[in-house]
């Protein structure tokens, strides 16, 4: 049996797989639970695996670091440990991977149904491919290619340093330093807590009115989810400060995409990952994003063909760790 595993820090997903003597694979029986109602990942894997299951190779993404086969997830008290896991499952097969990293490895798994292009200058070239995928954070990976096949590479390339590239940019930029003690990260603009960054910056500006709908209150709070309300009207075009956030979000994630395309030398595409592409997918193909991807100076040709594919597929990473062991 193979076992698979996308550990996120709201969310777990496990699936549970049988392979025949043709090598094809089939569920056997797939569950998402709460990460936050399970002290320790032991008990998550307790309640999901059948008494009588042997376990030949388990993976697992992590929303986390993953540093000499150990991870600390980012959001969650739980220390996952790969030898621990060894004696646990009785199985030498185990692979912690962080979570883009597996991601990664899924996006190769995608058909082309699961995916859709934004650059209408694309062409099929062979080389690196890079991944980004904003979500409640910013993940960031590299596929690195050897001439025969793809390798995964985990970074966490959303920490590093927002770059304004307008004066607009330049006045969002001087507004999150003072919130975040000097330093603004990627990750603080393209991802869940973006919307509400931009939205506030925009309000604080008197760009147009507060929206009466967008309630007062921090992600943290049960049952107001702040963010997904400014997306959601900013989409729709229902406001205007909403709707600002969007154009924003849009041109950001753009262009740290093409920063990262830039720093992998993806010549073999990007693809865009993560649980908030889809949601504004309509922005993502009005051309603002990947005019601010190609938008890089004397490297904008290099730009102007590589491939940009949003993935549809929510089980991407659960997808990369299935298939890790072949």
């Amino acid at each position: 049996m193979i076992l698979a595993g996308d550990i996120g820090g709201t969310k777990t997903t496990l699936a549970l797989l049988s392979k025949d003597e043709q090598g094809l694979v089939a569920l056997q029986q797939e569950q998402t639970f709460s990460s936050i109602e399970f002290p320790e990942f032991d008990e998550l894997l307790d309640k999901f695996l059948p008494a009588d299951v042997k376990v030949d190779s388990a993976c697992f993404g992590v929303a986390g670091p993953v540093i000499g086969q150990r991870c600390e997830p980012t959001n969650l008290p739980w220390q996952l440990d790969a030898e621990t896991l060894k004696k646990t499952l009785r199985t030498d097969r185990v692979r912690l991977l962080n979570d883009l990293e597996a991601m990664a490895l899924g996006m190769l798994c995608l058909d082309p149904k699961d995916w859709v292009e934004l650059n209408p200058n694309a062409k099929l070239q062979a080389g690196n491919m890079a991944v980004i995928a904003a979500g409640t954070g910013l993940g960031e990976a590299i596929l690195y290619w050897d001439g025969a096949r793809h390798h995964p590479i985990a970074t966490e390339g959303g920490h590093c340093d927002f770059a304004a590239q307008t004066v607009q940019q330049d006045q969002l930029s001087n507004f999150l330093r003072k919130k975040y003690n000097g330093h603004v990260s990627f990750e603080r603009l393209v991802s869940g807590m973006g919307f509400g960054n931009i939205y506030d910056f925009l309000a604080e500006n008197r760009f147009a009115p507060p929206c009466p709908a967008v309630p007062d209150c921090s992600p943290s709070v049960y049952g107001c989810d702040r963010n997904a309300i400014i997306s959601r009207l900013g989409i729709n075009g229902e406001d205007p400060l909403c709707t600002e956030t969007i154009r924003i979000f849009v041109e950001l994630y753009g262009a740290e995409a093409g920063n990262l395309a830039l720093k992998s030398f993806a010549t073999g595409g990007v693809f865009i990952g993560g649980g908030i592409g889809p949601k504004i997918r309509s922005a993502l193909e009005s051309g603002k994003f990947i005019e601010a991807f190609k938008a890089k100076g004397r490297f904008s040709g290099f730009l102007d063909t590589v491939s940009v594919k949003l993935s549809l597929n929510p089980r991407t990473p659960l997808m990369g760790a299935i298939s890790y062991f072949g």
